[in-house]
């Protein structure tokens, strides 16, 4: 499912019926901005039922190109984690 089809699932319900396609659109826009603000300045995000987005710190390590075989070291680097929440697991 993409961003559109995410859309027009949302607004087929009729709780959303008199929403147009623009104010939906703008209101996933903006939670999914302030979702990578809140992760980006270090805090985590956690949605009660669904999930919570947080960033790691992958610490560097020693790695091997596989087409020689050689020895590379994989530097330190940031990364965006989500962690699907029990009920969320359960769900599927």
């Amino acid at each position: 499912m993409n961003r559109n089809e995410l859309l027009k699932d949302i607004l087929s319900n009729e709780k959303f019926s008199n929403w147009n396609c623009k104010d939906a659109e703008e209101l996933l826009t903006r939670t999914l901005e302030t979702i990578k603000d809140v992760v980006k300045r270090g805090e985590e995000v956690s949605l009660v039922g669904f999930g919570t987005f947080a960033k790691i710190t992958r610490s560097a390590r020693t790695g091997h190109n596989p087409s020689t075989g050689e020895k590379i070291l994989i530097k330190e680097k940031v990364v965006p984690r989500f962690k699907a929440s029990q009920a969320f697991k359960d769900y599927l």
